[in-house]
């Protein structure tokens, strides 16, 4: 056939031996033409907390992840700026005995957590440490505001963000996160912060989190599934994306650096929405349960894990992610290391 047009030309290398060897390096053609890029400099790697020494916790229902004392987690933050990952997101693990209704611990100097944050940003000043506000690893009630009679208070729960971020800000984190969803807490952390003096201290907001279903192993990790009811009245719709409008222009205004879509896999119309609507940076988190469903189906022989990370990474950044939280992020670096 006679053809002017032959986009084909554009897509020639030699794509199974490249593959096979893992080198997609060897597609010169087809990386001129490539219109989306992934690195481990676009990542951040969500890492799980817990008290002791010398632990390396198995979470079931994430395999290859874990729960680490504070000592072994600084050896596997090491490990991971080896491989080029320069960015965390830090979450704790707290006993049931350190719970209460008002989430004390989350600004106890003395904590696991604020003690960890300033030994990572100790040894390793040179990364960037993301630290999560919300209650719920804290709450005795598993909820991430303050609970009165079954119903999650909204003002009165900006209060104890407010402590907790202060702490986290005074313990040395980079990227302050709210995850809570209430109303107004980026500006009233914003305006705390900066009437602390910390006023390089970013706020990575949560923007339009959903009450999704693909938390789950998440929250066999912490330990901090509800005790009662769900998180349906502060968590978005799943329904909606013009509502993560709304979200995405209150938060900036109120002072947001970042602004979050999470889950990211089924949400990808929203990272794209937000992309398009806002000059901020947009994350995405690639949450538990996507993580979970791939490694699920790659145990069953099922798909490839590698090149199903990496095309679902690819998704999220052509979307219009600049920066993913993934669980994804240290077997990305290896495989890209090969």
């Amino acid at each position: 056939m006679i053809l002017s047009k032959r986009p084909r030309r554009n897509r020639k290398s030699d794509t199974i031996r490249a593959w096979a060897e893992g080198n997609r390096k060897s597609d010169t053609i087809r990386a001129w033409a490539e219109e989306t890029t992934i690195s481990t400099k676009h990542l951040i790697f969500p890492l799980f907390l817990t008290e002791g020494e010398k632990k390396k916790e198995i979470i079931p229902s994430m395999p290859d992840i874990f729960r680490f004392s504070t000592d072994n987690l600084l050896k596997e933050i090491e490990e991971c700026c080896k491989l080029g990952i320069n960015a965390f997101a830090l979450f704790p693990h707290l006993e049931e005995s350190q719970k209460d209704k008002f989430a004390s611990q989350s600004w106890n100097e003395n904590g696991l957590y604020l003690q960890t944050i300033r030994l990572v940003k100790k040894y390793f000043p040179q990364i960037c440490l993301l630290t999560d506000v919300a209650m719920d690893p804290y709450s005795s009630d598993g909820h991430d505001g303050l609970v009165e009679n079954g119903k999650i208070l909204n003002d009165e729960t900006l209060e104890i963000l407010g402590k907790m971020a202060l702490a986290q800000a005074q313990a040395g984190s980079d990227i302050i996160a709210p995850s809570d969803m209430m109303d107004g807490r980026v500006a009233y952390i914003r305006q705390l912060l900066d009437n602390q003096n910390f006023t390089d201290v970013s706020i990575m907001a949560y923007t339009a989190k959903y009450a999704s279903s693909f938390y789950a192993p998440f929250r066999d990790a912490l330990d901090s599934a509800p005790k009662f009811g769900d998180k349906k009245t502060y968590q978005m719709n799943p329904a909606n994306v013009k509502e993560a409008i709304i979200e995405a222009e209150l938060d900036e205004a109120e002072g947001a650096d970042f602004l979050m879509v999470k889950p990211a896999l089924a949400y990808l119309d929203v990272i794209k929405t937000l992309r398009e609507t806002s000059n901020l940076p947009i994350a995405a988190y690639n949450v538990s349960g996507e993580y979970a469903m791939v490694k699920a189906a790659a145990a069953q022989g099922w798909l490839d894990s590698q090149k199903t990370m990496y095309e679902c990474l690819l998704s999220m950044r052509r979307a219009g992610a600049n920066v993913i939280l993934t669980y994804f992020a240290k077997e990305f670096a290896q495989y890209e290391q090969k």
